[in-house]
């Protein structure tokens, strides 16, 4: 099977919000695979009991993504953050049932930067940074969006920069920012 285009994504996610069941049955398959390598690379930050697997989060993330009747798609960018949204939400959901009883005690350890090594300096509790998005949301949405897309969509700077309608360096500045802050409210 050839390689979709961004156009192809970007027609059929149009066309989905306009009510064509068909355009979701057509784009489900084109990302799927983009959907997996995020949810595979997630769960490995994540600490994942194994439990939940990169299959059943994407399931569960198409799930909740289809329930979305109020979103106009834009393109492909905004698709995956919308995507990474709802996968960190699903991995928060999933982290909080898997600690309800410890309170703490498996915490489990992400890195904050792009890559999928976790070192012990610069690795926090899954938890404490969803708490810590959620006070950068309110500060700045749109450095909290970009924290989202790029740790829980994998998405690139030109990618991001597309969906926000901002330049790239508009991007990576304020992605160091954001870190930055993020890295302050963990310690």
């Amino acid at each position: 099977m050839n390689t979709p285009s961004r156009g192809d994504i970007t027609r059929l996610l149009i066309a989905w919000s306009n009510g064509d069941q068909d355009a979701f049955d057509q784009l489900a398959p084109l990302v799927y695979d983009q959907l997996r390598r995020i949810a595979r690379s997630k769960l490995r930050q994540h600490g994942s009991d194994g439990v939940l697997q990169p299959t059943a989060l994407v399931h569960e993330a198409y799930i909740r993504l289809v329930d979305q009747t109020r979103i106009e798609w834009r393109d492909r960018a905004h698709f995956y953050a919308i995507a990474a949204n709802t996968i960190r939400r699903i991995l928060i959901d999933d982290y909080r049932h898997r600690t309800a009883d410890k309170r703490g005690g498996g915490a489990s350890l992400v890195s904050l930067d792009e890559s999928d090594a976790v070192s012990s300096a610069q690795s926090v509790d899954l938890l404490a940074l969803d708490e810590a998005i959620e006070r950068l949301t309110t500060l700045d949405p749109r450095q909290a969006e970009i924290i989202d897309m790029r740790f829980f969509g994998g998405l690139t700077n030109d990618e991001i920069a597309l969906a926000l309608g901002v330049s790239v360096k508009t991007v990576e500045r304020e992605s160091r920012a954001a870190k930055a802050w993020l890295r302050s409210q963990l310690e």
